[in-house]
């Protein structure tokens, strides 16, 4: 279980995290959804103890995680696939992390077989694609078999069989109890993943929910209608109290609380409409997401320009350089 309690990180003037209050429950898997720039890297860093609260805590089974003896059998994560030195080879990284965890070799080639980087266990990991990048930080975060497992962007680079692959192994180390912490911006993946949502904007919490009540409370759910009765059938529709919005020739979203099928397919005979079409709208995470977070997106393109006139865009002030958290994850992981 993962627990934090007003959980804040300044950068100077800048609020990164803001008073975050949480828990992630063991035996699901829990959605980390943000804007970019909502503060989920830097909280997750947080958790690791790479980053130190401005105010707040944030533990690990009731224990900062600079109080866990042996970090690695507690929780594992991977939140940068690219941190592995590339002159090593996949077996060699993983050794060097079992070693300095206590941890019997033998638990290396079990989660080389397991993430299937078997056949190129030898392989220098600079010569990974992305996706091998990916399953070889995902060993990296199971070599201990933890109870907690935390996951930034897993999906990134991974071909459809790696994303199926990935999101049943999460939903599996959810159902064995474990605590299963995953960001993503693929909302979609997420909608069939996660089972819970935390959802951040501006450092602050939005909504920590299940994933249905997230779609629930975020949009209204419709009837899509296309009927060339439209004449005929609209004014029937409002006079109950419904709300009708074009959406195309002759199709139309019905919209109101509690809306069904039913209810408009029944108000269509009434009047003798003919329908040629009559169907749920339901809502997508992604709509979910952008209604609920458009306050908090903190950086939004509204045009094309030209860089040569206002050129190149400004460093994020607060994002470490990647070779620093790099250093800084591989000695944490290794719980040194």
């Amino acid at each position: 279980m993962i627990e934090a309690r007003s959980l804040t990180k300044e950068y100077g003037q800048l609020t990164a995290v803001d008073g975050l209050s949480f828990s992630v429950q063991p035996g699901l898997v829990t959605g980390f959804l943000g804007p970019n720039g909502a503060g989920k890297s830097t909280t997750m860093r947080m958790i690791l103890g790479l980053d130190r609260p401005t105010a707040g805590a944030v533990t690990i089974g009731g224990h900062l995680y600079s109080e866990l003896p042996n970090p690695l059998h507690t929780i594992g994560a991977l939140l940068d696939a690219r941190w592995v030195h590339p002159n090593r080879s996949a077996r060699n990284h993983l050794h060097a992390m079992a070693s300095l965890a206590n941890l019997p070799e033998s638990r290396v080639d079990e989660v080389l077989d397991g993430v299937g980087l078997s056949a190129v266990a030898n392989k220098r990991a600079g010569a990974f694609s992305l996706g091998m990048s990916q399953r070889l930080g995902i060993a990296g975060a199971l070599l201990g078999d933890p109870e907690v497992l935390m996951f930034d962007e897993p999906v990134n680079g991974l071909d459809p069989e790696g994303i199926v692959w990935i999101r049943t192994l999460m939903q599996g180390l959810a159902r064995e109890g474990r605590t299963v912490l995953v960001s993503s911006h693929l909302l979609s993946e997420m909608a069939v993943t996660a089972q819970h949502l935390l959802v951040i904007g501006r450092g602050a919490l939005i909504a920590d929910c299940t994933t249905q009540e997230f779609l629930d409370r975020a949009v209204t759910a419709g009837v899509v209608l296309r009927t060339p009765d439209c004449a005929r059938l609209l004014p029937e529709l409002r006079s109950a109290g419904l709300d009708v919005h074009e959406d195309g020739r002759d199709t139309f979203l019905v919209t109101g609380e509690g809306i069904t099928t039913d209810q408009v397919g029944y108000l269509a005979a009434g009047v003798g409409a003919v329908v040629q079409e009559l169907s749920l709208r339901r809502a997508s995470l992604e709509e979910a997401f952008m209604e609920l977070t458009a306050d908090s997106v903190q950086y939004s393109a509204t045009a094309v320009t030209d860089r040569a006139t206002h050129g190149p865009a400004t460093q994020d002030p607060v994002t470490q350089d990647p070779a620093t958290q790099d250093r800084e994850l591989a000695v944490t992981a290794a719980g040194k």
